[in-house]
């Protein structure tokens, strides 16, 4: 039995689908804070758990019978160390024979804020004895592709990354690369540098937001304080700004990259272009 925690998540989703490739429908579980969400998985033979990070026994009862487990990272930055710590316990007791977690690329030496956390988790995870894997998932395509609309209106693709390199890869990337390591003998207590296998620059995505639009389009590089200021003007909430933001500054110095190509070993194919996410984005804007 294999279990997804936040498998209605946008991630969670992707590798319940990759999962589903690989294994039957019966040996899956999807943990869910709202079972009532995850009726499409119960209609393909799923089972359906109720899970809720803040509330530790609906955790325990989700990962009963389970012999590995996929932890998500939560969404909700400030409470996951916390809320982590209560899925490894859970699992823990469960008696779980591997957990995987999805963490930050390069996430014991990375500067950025959103590493702590991530950081924390890791440390809990091997302190508990369970056995693990660690996916460092490196950015989402889709962080950058989701300001294609408002590059393309104001003919400015703003950011705070300066000329750094990132190697980001797509959401289905990452989903494939944790079913892979799910439904193999792949070796326990390790951990994986995930990552695209092709980086670029913001001023190098800019480009190609107006060579597949036929706009005209720039990057911007911003302080980071002023980034932060312009995403929270856009409608972002102030924690989420700020952590985009120093993420972006971050990048500057290489956070985002890594050249290891391990993510495409890992799921046995090139990773997806960038330029064909950018394409993708574009043609619904």
């Amino acid at each position: 039995m294999i279990a997804v925690t936040g498998a209605t998540g946008q991630l969670g989703r992707l590798v319940i689908d990759a999962l589903l490739k690989r294994t039957s429908a019966e040996e899956l579980v999807a943990v869910v804070r709202s079972p009532a969400k995850a009726a499409d998985l119960a209609a393909l033979g799923v089972q359906v758990r109720q899970g809720d990070y803040n509330q530790p026994q609906t955790l325990a009862d989700a990962f009963r019978g389970v012999d590995k487990v996929l932890l998500i990272s939560s969404s909700e930055v400030g409470q996951r160390e916390a809320q982590h710590k209560a899925a490894i316990e859970a699992a823990k007791a469960a008696g779980v024979k591997l957990l995987a977690y999805t963490s930050l690329l390069h996430a014991d030496s990375s500067p950025m804020g959103l590493a702590d956390e991530h950081r924390a988790t890791e440390q809990a995870l091997i302190a508990s004895g369970v056995p693990y894997v660690i996916l460092r998932n490196g950015w989402y395509s889709e962080n950058y592709a989701a300001s294609i609309a408002p590059a393309l209106t104001h003919g400015v693709f703003i950011g705070a990354a300066d000329e750094g390199k990132i190697a980001s890869a797509t959401r289905q990337d990452y989903a494939e690369a944790a079913a892979a390591v799910l439904t193999s003998d792949a070796p326990v207590d390790k951990v994986y540098e995930l990552a695209g296998d092709e980086a670029y620059t913001l001023t190098q995505f800019a480009a190609e937001i107006a060579q597949a639009s036929g706009k005209a389009v720039r990057y911007q590089n911003l302080p980071q304080d002023d980034f932060a200021a312009a995403l929270k003007a856009a409608g972002l909430p102030d924690g989420l700004a700020e952590m985009l933001a120093d993420s972006d500054a971050n990048a500057a110095k290489g956070a985002l990259y890594d050249d290891s190509h391990t993510l495409s070993r890992l799921i046995g194919r090139a990773t997806t272009p960038w330029q064909d996410v950018v394409k993708a984005f574009v043609a619904k804007a």
